[in-house]
């Protein structure tokens, strides 16, 4: 096998998932262009960053098995996208998709293929242009590279609602089971909700301060217009140099162009225009920050139950000093009757027992 891997074409929807070596894996890239059309690649990393002009350490972040956080990086003709199990490289013509065999990729890649799909441009298209003018239509188009993003912050966004869901959907109950019955089952149970509820915290934590990151600088924002930059400096869609996995389709160049003609007139008047996806990331940035407070008022109900077994137990425990100075006021007294019976009970000549030895029966039965 050259230096380019291997090509191997796939049908619209992708393949079912299977065991696959690590080193297999690690070089295997869904390629998804304008159509719809999906391209599974077997390449190494020299011959992606010929093609996509990024540098090594791009992709060290998209490794599997290197631990990054989430990141969205907007280099000169892609973008580079690490969002939990999401690893993509975005162009203004295509998208990369590491593992597509993975079992929480295969939907997301299903998903580009629906929207990308010329029949689903079709309809869309049908319906946006009833009683409407042709031109608004051609005015509400994307650039690529947003629809691409907007599909894997969608996903993102998506998967991590539903674990914090059905976290939720296990965690209140045993919650409320925990302060109706402290047992040691009830609390391991709790302790493994809330370390798994610390750890799902933490990854929406770093996609949300991602999110915030790129909102927070128009610069960064103007890196990810990828059909601007097209626009301003033409360029071969599919890239040139020996990394060249196929022709580029004339379709692929005329959506582009299509999705980029807004683009062209902005890039004219003001180079730092990033309305749109600015737009994108609020609407994804609330919904994140919605599963975030969702996890914070988890958080909040777990320490109020932890305050509120804490008051149990400190009842319990107050119960039991008053049970233990009880007994011990008890023990006292009795002691007194001990004293007694031990002085009557030693051999100490006392000379008015002479003539009173009822006294020590009287003693004695007394104190017994």
């Amino acid at each position: 096998m050259g230096r380019d891997g291997h090509i191997a074409p796939t049908a619209s929807s992708p393949p079912p998932p299977k065991t696959k070596k690590a080193t297999e894996s690690s070089r295997s890239w869904i390629l998804i262009d304008g159509d719809g059309h999906s391209t599974v690649l077997d390449v190494d990393k020299y011959a992606i960053m010929h093609r996509l002009c990024i540098h090594a350490r791009d992709l060290r972040i998209l490794d599997p098995l290197l631990s990054y956080p989430s990141t969205i990086l907007g280099r000169e003709k892609a973008i580079v996208l690490n969002l939990e199990h999401i690893k993509a490289i975005i162009t203004a013509g295509e998208v990369l998709l590491r593992d597509p065999l993975d079992e929480n990729v295969i939907p997301v890649v299903s998903e580009l293929q629906r929207r990308l799909s010329p029949t689903n441009h079709l309809r869309q298209d049908g319906r946006e242009f009833t009683g409407h003018d042709v031109e608004a239509g051609e005015e509400d188009d994307s650039p690529f590279e947003f629809l691409a993003l907007e599909v894997a912050l969608e996903a993102i966004c998506s998967f991590l609602a539903a674990r914090t869901t059905e976290l939720e959907s296990a965690a209140y109950p045993a919650l409320d089971e925990l302060t109706s019955k402290i047992s040691s089952r009830n609390l391991d149970r709790v302790r493994k909700l809330k370390s798994a509820m610390t750890r799902l915290t933490a990854r929406v934590q770093k996609v949300r301060d991602e999110l915030e990151q790129l909102l927070d600088d128009d610069d960064d924002m103007a890196d990810l217009y990828l059909s601007r930059k097209l626009a301003v400096s033409p360029s071969p869609v599919s890239g040139s140099g020996p990394a060249n996995w196929f022709p580029s389709s004339p379709t692929i160049g005329s959506k582009i162009s299509r999705a980029s003609r807004a683009s062209i007139a902005t890039a004219r008047g003001d180079e730092n225009d990033v309305e749109e996806l600015e737009m994108l990331l609020e609407a994804y940035f609330m919904q994140i920050d919605g599963t975030l407070n969702k996890l914070n008022t988890l958080r909040e109900y777990i320490d109020d139950t932890e305050d509120y077994i804490n008051i149990q137990l400190d009842n319990h425990r107050n119960q039991l000093i008053q049970l233990e100075l009880f007994l011990s006021s008890g023990t006292v007294c009795l002691s007194i009757y001990s004293l007694v019976a031990g002085i009557f009970g030693m051999n100490i000549p006392y000379t008015w027992n002479d003539d009173h030895s009822y006294v020590f029966k009287w003693g004695n039965n007394t104190t017994i």
